[in-house]
């Protein structure tokens, strides 16, 4: 083993929550030393849509939109089914804002709302069912970021020189950027959705000198007289032990990548992680050698996804999100049944594909189905396609519905049933079976054009050529991992803190429990936690 290195604060993974922590840590007067296990930084969040949902955050009175602590967490707590420590869920809720504001006046990262993008669950009490918790940075230049720029996960989902605000993600139906703002953007390789808010996070950290070491990866925590002192590493070429003064931060990501801890832990099927392929636990299997307490260990951060093709990666997972709630569609199990609201929030959604039929024994609306007609795919395409190009093979078709039952194994019988009931209600706008486009997020993710109201949701299948493509139980990350404290320290199996170790992001039991509040619902936590757990670790006392 070579010789040793040394630290104050050692924080493992260079995703959101890593960043943040290495930040908060340098900020407060610690020597930070930042380890990824990937060739690149910024983790699944760089994949993502960048979205940070924040309670109470200080941009909203700028809109004219109240909010409080004491609302959002009569908000969570409905929705949590007591899965969460409430003292974590408190820290989360108070300390949101004041890290938003933090990071703005100490980072390059920047922040505003979207407007009007409702809670995820907006009917329920302390709910903004007209938005104001969900942020999002504006673009980034990754000129900034130098050879840096080069070394950050980019994802195979959503364009990178584009806004949040600009994609069906963050404000439904889009026309998108001008040709002249696409090219004053590549002059500055500026980037919107997550490549934004990682390239921000990245630079605050070169401007202090936090150059993360990449391809280095972490074998295990080094433990002395019952405290982490350090971290062991090891690669093909070399290892070698890091010496953490003060404390070490778990930030490496959830095991929704680990087939094994999958099977092991979720409560129910799992076919396609949409994350860093790096996710496979590293960090909880640290914390659980050494004897952390676990929790929330049964959830991820479900999200229905289809298969599609993309130049150069070949088949990956998609998340279909909007294109599930628009018009002209529906979603049917393998019995030709409709089981679910098709607007439902993709985490949501995932407890309709655990369901168990007791008398099968199986999970009968997984995979599922989503079917659309001729009116769709002229309008909208799907994940990319619009005809006239030629129809990829993950994309099945008909000319009549009894056809397209035939070819994806569906009884005809029922499906033509299905969507008989379907179109006689569809025609004004209704959905009696599961109340789809009565709510503002149903509507947010529908048809903008018809208006906000049930139609920008609901209308029949019923124009011909008609077309089907699987639909499988993904995920984003796992929410599951140490339990922590509200600094983000960790307990062990007793509910005693592990001196010198901290977790926060997807690695910890979430704060949220098993739902998601809203558009970010990851990712304001990764920060919050991230923030806590830096500042408290850099004050350790075990020097």
């Amino acid at each position: 083993m070579a010789d040793t290195r040394t630290h104050d604060v050692i924080v493992l993974g260079a995703g959101a929550a890593g960043l943040v922590a290495a930040i908060s840590a340098h900020d407060a007067g610690a020597d930070v030393g930042i380890y990824e296990k990937a060739e690149h930084v910024g983790g699944t969040a760089a994949w993502s849509g960048g979205m940070v949902w924040m309670p109470n955050n200080p941009h909203m009175a700028a809109l004219g939109v109240s909010d409080s602590s004491e609302e959002a967490l009569t908000y969570i707590r409905s929705l949590t089914h007591d899965l969460v420590d409430d003292a974590v869920l408190e820290s989360f809720v108070h300390k949101g804002p004041e890290v938003i504001s933090w990071l703005e006046e100490h980072t390059p990262a920047r922040f505003k709302i979207i407007e009007n993008f409702p809670d995820y669950h907006p009917t329920h009490p302390g709910a903004k069912e007209n938005g104001g918790r969900t942020l999002m940075c504006p673009m980034f230049p990754f000129a900034e970021l130098g050879d840096w720029a080069e070394k950050v996960w980019v994802g195979h989902q959503l364009p990178v020189n584009i806004s949040l605000d600009e994609t069906t993600f963050g404000e439904g139906a889009s026309s998108g950027p001008t040709a002249e703002d696409l090219a004053a953007r590549k002059a500055t390789d500026a980037r919107g959705t997550g490549q934004a808010l990682m390239g921000a996070l990245l630079k605050g950290c070169l401007d202090r000198g936090l150059l993360p070491h990449t391809s280095t990866r972490a074998q295990s925590l080094v433990l002395e007289d019952g405290r982490v002192v350090g971290v062991r590493f090891g690669s093909e070429t070399e290892d070698f032990e890091v010496r953490a003064r003060r404390g070490v931060i778990l930030a490496t990501g959830g095991f929704e990548q680990d087939a094994e801890m999958v099977r092991s832990f979720l409560r129910g099927p799992l076919d396609r992680p949409v994350s860093v392929p790096t996710n496979t636990g590293d960090g909880l299997k640290m914390a659980m050698r050494i004897g952390a307490g676990l929790g929330n260990m049964r959830e991820a951060w479900w999200a229905p996804t289809i298969d599609v093709d993309r130049p150069g990666l070949g088949r990956v997972p998609y998340l279909v999100n909007g294109e599930r709630s628009r018009p002209h569609s529906i979603m049917v199990n393998r019995a030709g049944n409709r089981f679910a609201n098709e607007s439902a929030n993709y985490n949501a959604f995932g407890a309709a594909f655990h369901y168990l039929d007791v008398s099968t024994y199986d999970y009968s609306n997984h995979p599922a189905w989503l079917l659309f007609d001729n009116y769709y795919m002229e309008k909208f395409g799907l994940a990319g396609y619009f005809p006239p190009a030629a129809l990829p093979d993950w994309i099945v078709t008909a000319d009549s519905i009894e056809a397209l039952a035939k070819t994806i194994d569906v009884p005809a019988a029922q499906l033509e049933a299905t969507i008989l009931r379907w179109n006689k209600y569809a025609v004004d706008g209704k959905d009696p079976q599961f109340g789809r486009g009565e709510s503002t997020l149903d509507q947010w993710w529908g048809d903008r054009e018809v208006g906000a109201r049930s139609a920008a949701n609901v209308a029949p299948l019923d124009t011909a050529p008609y077309y089907a493509v699987q639909v499988r139980s993904g995920a984003l990350g796992t929410k599951g991992g140490p339990r922590t404290d509200p600094s983000g320290r960790v307990l062990d199996v007793d509910g005693l803190e592990i001196p010198g170790l901290y977790a926060a992001g997807n690695v910890m039991a979430s704060a949220m429990g098993m739902t998601y509040g809203g558009a970010g619902g990851t990712l304001g936590p990764a920060l919050v936690f991230g923030w806590l757990a830096g500042r408290d670790a850099a004050g350790s006392a075990g020097v």
